[in-house]
């Protein structure tokens, strides 16, 4: 008997993995969403390099500024400053990430943006860049003699305001958060963004 090899199909290494990825960043959105339309707890996002949050206005309470060493997607410890607020009010959010296609050149931007109020609760970010314009009520500047880096200095307000930011960071985490009117968009781009300090 003379058996006869039959190929059924076949796969593209470069569209699977492309598809895997894309699918994989898609389900991650799905679980964001939980918070679009209630609240999210527990909410954080870090070790994936460099995002970026702009927003028109922030509103916080018992806010606090510290150093900080943290891991981003290029290294494992660079110096930034660590934002901690109990509660804040956003309006005008948005958060954008820039990531290379698995195997092309071909780079994209994935937008979440809230047209209405973000309120977040037990917010912490690490930020290696911030432009904007802020205001503090009861601000406190204190510097301690002690060899631990995080804790030479500090700087805390029992309210902050924040306006026209532009923030790279790459840690976020929200306790809770809630965003009223958010929309998720992916665009192409010639080349991701880069701010030089």
């Amino acid at each position: 008997m003379n058996e006869e090899k039959m190929a059924i199909g076949y796969v593209v290494k470069k569209k699977f993995y492309l598809a895997l990825l894309s699918g994989l960043f898609a389900f991650l959105l799905l679980i964001g969403t939980f918070g679009f339309t209630g609240t999210a707890f527990a909410l954080p996002l870090g070790g994936i390099g460099d995002f970026f949050v702009e927003f028109d206005e922030l509103e916080g309470k018992n806010f606090q500024l510290l150093p900080h060493i943290g891991e981003t997607g290029e290294v494992d410890a660079a110096p930034m400053v660590r934002n901690k607020m109990d509660s804040a009010t956003i309006k005008g959010l948005h958060i954008y990430k820039d990531l290379q296609m698995p195997g092309t050149k071909q780079w994209v931007r994935f937008h979440i943006w809230v047209g209405g109020t973000a309120t977040i609760s037990g917010l912490i970010q690490d930020a290696r860049f911030i432009s904007a314009h802020l205001s503090f009520e009861e601000l406190h500047v204190r510097e301690k003699n002690t060899p631990d880096f995080s804790e030479n200095w500090t700087q805390s307000a029992k309210t902050i305001k924040i306006t026209d930011a532009k923030i790279v960071t790459d840690y976020l985490f929200q306790s809770a958060v809630t965003l009223e009117g958010a929309k998720i968009s992916v665009e192409y781009i010639d080349e991701p963004e880069i701010i030089d300090q």
